[in-house]
């Protein structure tokens, strides 16, 4: 469990977005467990967590770059920042799976760019418009567009998790379509919950 004003890792507003009971279990419990989609994650970040700087095509990249803000009280690591030759920053997050993820699960990868983004801002003393998902199965990118919404979301995810850790208070679990791929599901147990029981929707 962190301390109060102890800055929020960016990763704990993916696993909000995702599920808010996910995230505590996380960044309260401190527990964690591996599944088949965590493993293939780990595999693909493999690529870019080794700190590095090059320079392609006029731009330098730098992977496993550390990022922050003091404004939203977030710290965390991009995977990849394309610096532009005036120093614009355009961050790249790497993703397990194919680019046509279903739309609310894209959402909360847009959400974890977006947070990247506003860092790099504030970092920088850039505007940062936009920023890509390069998702590997698909072996393609899918640019985000950093607009008023997205700054929007940040900010309430921030404040949210925000909440949450200095409470301290476990959310009640649900069962729904977020707990087929969710690694922490033993632990979790939904199931084991007479309110939530038999309520399962796997749709989209």
């Amino acid at each position: 469990m962190s301390e109060p004003g102890d800055p929020i890792p960016i990763s704990a507003l993916q696993h909000w977005c995702y599920c808010p009971r996910q995230c505590a279990l996380i960044h309260v419990e401190q527990v964690f467990a591996e599944n088949l989609y965590t493993l293939r994650g780990q595999a693909v970040h493999k690529q870019v967590d080794q700190p590095g700087v090059e320079t392609r095509a006029g731009l330098r990249v730098e992977r496993a770059l550390p990022v922050w803000s003091d404004r939203l009280g977030l710290i965390g690591k991009a995977d990849v920042v394309e610096f532009e030759t005036d120093g614009t920053p355009y961050p790249v997050e790497y993703k397990h799976g194919a680019r046509d993820k279903a739309a609310w699960i894209a959402a909360c990868d847009d959400l974890q760019l977006a947070a990247q983004a506003l860092c790099l801002e504030e970092m920088t003393g850039k505007h940062v418009p936009a920023g890509a998902l390069f998702y590997a199965k698909s072996k393609r990118r899918r640019e985000v567009r950093i607009d008023a919404e997205q700054r929007r979301r940040v900010a309430e995810a921030a404040a949210a998790v925000r909440l949450l850790l200095d409470t301290a208070v476990l959310p009640a679990p649900t069962f729904d379509r977020r707990c087929e791929k969710c690694s922490l599901r033993d632990i979790c147990q939904p199931t084991a919950h007479p309110v939530v029981s038999g309520l399962f929707d796997s749709g989209d």
